[in-house]
């Protein structure tokens, strides 16, 4: 439980702090519990990718089947996070965040007991309800933006951000530990226990003073059609291999998935107030953004599903190093630590050569990183060197990530254009850890048989590639910027 000391001490010093300036409105605590709430979903996020193993050993299924239990949090979440941000803004953001905790709350103890019960449907289950938390976030800037003095909300909102990246990557270091002490349950009980300190604290928060009801109603459809084409797109890219590619049902799988998706995009043109603004998403001046935020979420996701695995891997194999799922989480710390060091870096290269830059330097590393981590993997050392570039290189990317889109659009478009931006980043994730599974899967010489080390080796290089692709895609943007805008006013 010392995640959950270390966190409220955390909290106790941000309280302080917002406390400084006497302005006598009741801020600190709320602020603190909505720091509280974000980090809860932010660790039930990446909580079991250090346990994958554990968690495809004591379920009975294979490495592609553990993936979904990070894969379905975040296509649960995918399509919450919009539907969420609506309803925030139709019938108030608190209410809105104390669903999501609930939900949160309900998912990790569908989740625990099923673990203990060796039900791999009913953690599935679990991780998908705990997904649909992920609206959490954008309602708790909603509230922080209504309810928190002008002069405290930066701060506010820097905490908000951070707690995204700090409880991803808290989640990374705290699984591996927590499972070799106690159980994989639990992860799912700390996880519910944070859920419901949230719930607590969000009992003792005012509402916001009234503001008029925006006209209009949630897209349901949009949402729908979303959920559609991702669920059929990723369950046929994760059994392409065990059904056959050119298998009838893997066909109807992937037409299914183009049928949502093309429904989605006629839907969203007619729709006065559309889940997705598709001028945001594929305009010509947030596109290269978009498809490089979505390629880079692709290879960071396969590269932290394929290291838990990979370390874990029994020595006797050939390859592997038989970690422990407490070393495991002690082999992510440098990825951690790494990603925080690396956001105000990425800010002070975006302040002197351009968010754009930052976002390249980043893919770029990663680029490296990943290739490297696909062919120099003999000695831990080089795989922990490897962790600390690949958290630096993400973090750069991802820090840069904001300042790209707020670059593009007008300010009353930025709260769409960053939400948007955000539903790539997890879309890119749930495709990624879906990609590495079935990677690393095709290569075992026969059904049920480990995977062999070319395998990993395949699956990293991959994933470097991909890297790559991201820093190119913004490459080509900034050239046409270059030709076509004047440089006082090309996106940085």
């Amino acid at each position: 439980m010392w995640v959950l000391a270390g966190l409220t001490a955390a909290a106790l010093f941000v309280k302080r702090r917002l406390g400084r300036g006497g302005s006598g409105r009741p801020a600190a605590g709320g602020a603190a519990v909505l720091l509280l709430a974000t980090f809860g979903v932010a660790i039930a996020q990446t909580i079991v990718l250090a346990a994958l193993a554990v968690f495809a050993r004591d379920l009975g299924v294979s490495t592609t089947g553990a993936t979904w239990l990070l894969t379905a949090f975040m296509l649960a979440s995918a399509v919450a996070t919009p539907v969420a941000g609506r309803l925030g803004d139709l019938f108030g953001h608190r209410r809105v965040i104390v669903t999501g905790l609930a939900l949160l709350l309900a998912g990790s103890l569908v989740a625990a007991v099923s673990t203990q019960g060796d039900s791999y449907a009913g953690v599935v289950a679990g991780r998908v309800l705990q997904g649909l938390s992920g609206g959490v976030f954008p309602c708790a800037f909603g509230l922080a933006r209504q309810s928190v003095p002008a002069e405290r909300l930066g701060g506010v909102v820097a905490g908000l951000s951070a707690m995204f990246g700090v409880g991803g990557a808290l989640g990374m270091v705290v699984a591996g530990p927590l499972v070799d002490v106690t159980a994989p349950a639990a992860l799912f009980w700390l996880v519910a226990v944070i859920a419901l300190l949230a719930l607590a604290g969000m009992a003792r928060v005012p509402f916001a003073a009234a503001s008029p009801v925006p006209a209009g109603r949630v897209d349901l459809m949009g949402a729908t059609l979303l959920a559609g084409a991702l669920a059929a797109l990723l369950l046929a890219i994760s059994q392409g291999r065990a059904w056959g590619w050119t298998s009838p049902g893997i066909i109807a799988l992937f037409a299914a998935a183009a049928v949502f998706a093309a429904a989605f995009g006629l839907a969203e043109r007619r729709v006065a107030a559309p889940l997705v603004d598709l001028r945001l998403l594929i305009g010509p001046r947030l596109l290269p953004t978009n498809i490089a935020t979505l390629v880079v979420a692709v290879g960071m996701f396969a590269a932290v599903t394929l290291l838990p695995l990979f370390v874990q891997t029994p020595t006797a194999l050939g390859y592997g190093f038989g970690y422990s799922p407490a070393r495991t989480g002690l082999l992510m710390t440098p990825i951690a630590v790494c990603m925080l060091l690396a956001a105000p870096l990425s800010a002070r290269i975006a302040r002197s050569l351009g968010a754009r830059a930052a976002f390249q330097a980043g893919a770029v590393l990663a680029a490296i990183t990943l290739g490297g981590l696909g062919l120099l993997y003999e000695h831990i050392a080089e795989v922990l060197l490897w962790c600390a570039c690949l958290g630096l290189a993400y973090g750069l990317a991802f820090a840069s990530l904001g300042g790209l889109v707020v670059g593009a659009v007008s300010q009353e478009q930025t709260g769409a254009a960053t939400g948007i931006n955000t539903i790539l980043r997890t879309v890119g994730g749930a495709l990624g850890s879906v990609l590495a599974a079935v990677i690393v899967a095709s290569s075992a010489t026969a059904p049920g048989r480990p995977p062999t080390e070319s395998g990993y080796s395949t699956a990293f290089v991959v994933a470097g590639a991909i890297a790559l692709c991201a820093a190119a895609v913004t490459a080509a943007r900034g050239a046409v910027t270059a030709r076509t805008e004047p440089r006082s006013q090309s996106v940085s």
